[in-house]
């Protein structure tokens, strides 16, 4: 059930001080930022933003209301209060880059339609004369509106109806007033999507932190269960409802994610099937026979030696994911066929003859024993297609490491 640690280099002994790397001694090194370099850092940060998402969202939108109040009432454009009713319901919900193109054709589609239907109940309003035609006309125009809301285009009929009414108001409004708030309305739209791509939050950072807390999460238990450290219950179901959140949240995210990074959605859910299945064989692992206190110690005895190895290569797809941009956190290594516990179909003699010994040892642990150590090898099995999985799709999810190729070109 073995994974070999991920680092290629030799092993150290375990006493002395580790070397430094030199990307570390060029940080300690390096100047101090000064007060705007901190805060420069801090806001282009894509971890801060990440962090601090509702804080951006809200100065954003709160930039955006001034901007729409004293472009309208600056150079005194009637019905300006339209422009900030706009803005808010345009760029109101927090949006990922990877939507932001999406939803703005949706909003200046759903604009444009409902301001030419306001228009156009309006022009028949002096044609005919008649309040009752109008309101059956605006109903069967809200109507028809939320039958498509509830489906793909929902986004669109929604912004329809709601700037139909704001153009005709209930019919009666005048042909310049209904002019008026078209200009108002198209303001707050142009106004809205200006902000909408400043500081913009790339669910791809979202998606890359939140799979990196889990790794982490997963690390932890993982070595505690399998080293004998007893977890309360209270703190197991605690940690698990944890990563539930977040494994619902990543699946949330991935349609932004493909947009953003241009991966086939198809992998992206390859990694969270292996992520649930990951969660799920830590699960069974903790609420089985390892619960209790003696078998668990006895395991941690039989079966803990090959515990660092799936530890490492968890830390290290988790730091690969978090630290991007930082040369000297990389995704692990492959893994060598040889040092796992179940080797290939087409392994040679001496493999053959490990394999047998191996189920040799197995026959002789201790029946309460073998559902553990077999949970135990698929779920090491598990993280290394996780690291496969992940290093293979790193040219996409690194921007970071785009960017500088980029720069460097």
């Amino acid at each position: 059930m073995a994974l070999a640690d991920p680092h290629s280099n030799p092993p150290r002994k375990r006493s002395g001080t580790p070397p430094v790397s030199n990307d570390a001694v060029a940080a300690r090194l390096a100047p101090r930022r000064t007060r705007v370099g901190r805060i420069a850092h801090a806001i282009t940060s894509p971890y801060y933003r990440y962090r601090h998402a509702k804080f951006f969202h809200s100065l954003r939108v709160g930039l955006a209301m001034l901007v729409s109040i004293l472009a309208t009432t600056g150079i005194d454009i009637p019905h300006g209060i339209w422009a900030s009713v706009t803005l808010l319901v345009v760029i109101g919900g927090l949006q990922h880059h990877g939507n932001i193109r999406k939803k703005a054709a949706e909003r200046a589609a759903g604009t444009l339609l409902g301001a030419a239907l306001g228009l156009a109940l309006i022009l028949q309003q002096n044609l005919f004369d008649s309040l009752p035609l109008t309101y059956v006309l605006m109903s069967v125009i809200a109507a028809v509106c939320a039958w498509f809301a509830i489906g793909t285009a929902g986004y669109v009929a929604l912004l329809t109806a709601i700037t139909m009414c704001i153009v005709a108001g209930h019919g009666d409004n005048m042909i310049d007033t209904g002019l008026w708030r078209t200009l108002n309305v198209l303001i707050g739209i142009v106004i809205a999507l200006a902000f909408s791509f400043a500081l913009p939050l790339h669910a791809t950072y979202s998606w890359r932190y939140l799979l990196a807390d889990n790794l982490r999460e997963c690390a932890r238990l993982y070595t505690r269960m399998m080293t004998g450290v007893p977890v309360g219950s209270d703190e197991q179901v605690a940690a698990f409802i944890r990563m539930g959140k977040r494994l619902v949240q990543l699946r949330s995210l991935m349609p932004s994610v493909a947009k953003e990074i241009d991966l086939p959605i198809a992998r992206l859910d390859d990694i969270q099937r292996l992520h649930r299945s990951m969660l799920s064989a830590l699960e069974m692992l903790s609420t089985g026979t390892l619960a209790h206190a003696e078998i668990r110690e006895a395991f941690a005895h039989e079966c803990g030696e090959e515990t660092n190895a799936v530890r490492m290569t968890l830390l290290a797809s988790a730091r690969a994911l978090r630290f991007a941009g930082a040369m000297q956190f990389r995704m692990p290594e492959e893994v060598s066929a040889e040092t796992l516990a179940c080797p290939p179909a087409d392994a040679t003699a001496q493999s053959e003859e490990d394999s047998t010994g191996a189920q040799a040892s197995r026959k002789e642990m201790a029946p309460e024993l073998q559902g553990p150590y077999w949970l135990a090898q698929r779920f090491t099995e598990q993280v290394e297609r996780m690291r496969t999985l992940l290093a293979a799709a790193e040219p996409n999810w690194n921007i970071e490491g785009g960017d500088r190729e980029q720069a460097a070109r």
